[in-house]
């Protein structure tokens, strides 16, 4: 009995002693998120009378990322040429997936769609528009204490029947951040991300608008029509 008591003291003393291994003193792992600007500016008008972009729909496909940028890091490029991230903080989602959040909720604020559909959604579009992400880090490249955020996204908008490229091009926006803060880099992200965004939004329509007004003067042509004259 006395061999029992011991045993089951130096168990409880050993539990005891156990639960200070689930105890860290580790500072709780930082989450930013960042906000899609409120408001585009909108592409100028077609040269005739297309049909408005209002009336097409638009896909965004899943984002590819450069090597070293599909991750949920807030990536940083050192000096050296050295990547590396900013520890104890993180973006919500991996940057593809953030970008592609974003890239949805700043195209369908533009009012300029039908609809605006994720990478998800089982609903046909119009067109597609795929991003590669070439550049989401803060860059301390240039020798400053705090570094620039810099964003650039490859784009490509294209025919979904046929899958035919209407339009390439680069959207893009950097930003420095005023102090070399974390909280300062996020924001600065923020503002970069914007511009690229606001960029991509304007370049998309542009190239939508301008097949709608091709398929637009073909239909006329076909019908014995001469295309409609532009508005004065």
């Amino acid at each position: 009995m006395r061999w029992l008591t011991a045993t089951l003291l130096a168990l409880c003393v050993g539990l005891v002693g156990c639960s200070g291994l689930f105890r860290s003193t580790a500072k709780p792992e930082q989450i930013y998120y960042l906000r899609a600007p409120t408001a585009v500016p909108a592409a100028p008008p077609a040269a005739t009378a297309a049909p408005p972009a209002a009336t097409l729909s638009l896909r965004v496909v899943r984002p590819v990322a450069d090597p070293g940028l599909d991750s949920a890091h807030i990536m940083l490029v050192q000096a050296d040429h050295r990547m590396n991230f900013f520890s104890g903080s993180r973006w919500p989602a991996p940057a593809p997936e953030l970008l592609e959040s974003l890239a949805v909720q700043t195209l369908r604020a533009s009012g300029e769609w039908a609809s605006v559909q994720d990478s998800a959604s089982p609903f046909p579009s119009d067109y597609l528009l795929q991003i590669h992400v070439r550049r989401f880090e803060a860059d301390y490249t240039g020798g400053g204490a705090a570094p620039v955020a810099q964003v650039a996204l490859d784009c490509t908008v294209g025919r979904r029947q046929g899958r035919e490229v209407l339009a390439t091009f680069t959207a893009s926006g950097s930003a420095a951040a005023p102090a070399n803060q974390l909280s300062q880099v996020v924001a600065a992200f923020e503002q970069a991300t914007a511009t690229a965004l606001e960029s991509l939004a304007r370049q998309s329509l542009q190239a939508s608008r301008l097949d709608a007004e091709r398929a637009a003067q073909s239909e006329g042509q076909r019908d014995g029509q001469p295309p409609p004259a532009p508005d004065r």
